[in-house]
């Protein structure tokens, strides 16, 4: 099946989707795409990626490539991307030639820390307490005033824990400013929370919004590990919670799936929640809906980019997702073996220790 795409309009099945990046993200994009009669069309910079497994077409190239962007550009409908740290020249040398999902506004807060957290505390949600840090000088005026133990995050390029250090009462701070390499950065005074949690939500270029439910994530050496749902907080915190999502997805106008990391601070009715970071695309937190939603976080943003109506976020019962970082990937055949484990391999060739080679999820009836 195959329609006409008019400019202005939302897309039709038969038309071109075009994705940034070519890591398991972006598989996964494609795979729902593909579901939806929509091809997908990767642009990525190294000869080997898992995208290009099952797109219809791949570019690669580097991202500063302006005549393979422009090609790539005449190819495709609309523009995604599957990571934030998309150069700015590049959103803007594509969006200036094919609608891009999420805007290139929405790109640019959430590539820097300090003003993605300036962004939060506008739309009048809580972030921890932060300085910028531009100098030692800056960093021994921002400990004195956030006291320790605080997190010195480098503004731009850090995920899984890279670029950031925790300064506790006996760090040396030339130690800990050199260990980030020196770089612009921000310093967040420590949040005592009780859980971590994520929201995935979408938005639709008409406003539309679907959240799905909170979900609560267990992290070790800093990478994703388990997510569970539903979150063990109350129904005040998670409307809370998604009511903050809500906000920030509508304050930047943005179109497509997107995660809102946050802390739980407290417990029961003394619980409140405090923003973390924004992930302006589908994220790991998300995988779950693959099995766990009636629609996933991957089918739910093909419909948001494309301008198709978003479909529904309901919990198909107790869910977990368990993230399979390097080895733990070799236990596939186990994994296999166990009934109502639904497993995900994300085509890499390589186990390395802290690289995420696949995930599965697993659902579980509603408790009576």
């Amino acid at each position: 099946m195959s329609a006409p795409v008019v400019e202005g309009q939302p897309l039709a099945p038969g038309a071109v989707l075009g994705i940034i990046g070519g890591g398991q993200l972006a598989r996964m994009i494609a795979l729902a795409a593909a579901d939806l009669g929509i091809a997908s069309h990767i642009f990525a910079p190294e000869p080997e990626n898992p995208a290009f497994d099952v797109a219809a077409a791949k570019t690669v190239a580097p991202y500063e490539d302006e005549a393979a962007l422009a090609r790539f550009a005449e190819a495709v409908d609309v523009v995604t991307y599957e990571f934030e740290n998309v150069p700015a020249a590049t959103a803007a040398f594509l969006a200036a030639r094919k609608p891009l999902h999420p805007g290139a506004h929405a790109l640019a807060v959430t590539q820097d820390r300090l003003s993605e957290k300036r962004f939060v505390s506008e739309q009048g949600l809580t972030v921890a307490p932060f300085r910028a840090v531009d100098s030692l000088a800056d960093l021994e005026a921002a400990v004195a005033a956030l006291g320790r133990p605080c997190v010195l995050k480098t503004r731009r390029f850090g995920y899984d824990g890279k670029g950031q250090v925790k300064i506790l009462p006996g760090t040396d701070l030339a130690e800990a400013y050199q260990a980030i390499g020196r770089a612009p950065a921000v310093l967040e005074g420590f949040v005592s929370f009780a859980r971590e949690v994520s929201v995935v939500a979408a938005r639709g270029a008409d406003g539309s919004f679907a959240a799905f439910d909170l979900c609560e994530n267990e992290h070790r050496d800093h990478i994703l590990a388990f997510t569970r749902i539903p979150a063990q907080v109350t129904a005040a915190t998670e409307a809370s919670a998604i009511e903050a999502a809500r906000r920030i997805g509508a304050a930047q106008g943005y179109v497509g799936v997107f995660a809102v990391e946050m802390f739980i601070v407290g417990e029961g009715a003394s619980e409140s929640v405090v923003v973390n970071e924004i992930a302006p695309r589908v994220h790991n937190s998300g995988h779950w809906t693959s099995e766990g939603a009636q629609t996933s976080q991957f089918h739910q943003h093909v419909r948001a980019v494309c301008g198709f109506p978003l479909g529904s976020a309901a919990r198909r019962g107790r869910v977990e997702m368990e993230n399979l970082i390097g080895d733990a990937a070799l236990r596939w055949r186990e994994l296999l073996a166990e009934p109502g484990a639904h497993l995900h391999l994300y085509g890499k060739r390589e186990a390395r220790a802290g690289r995420k080679m696949g995930h599965v999820t697993r659902v579980w009836p509603e408790q009576g």
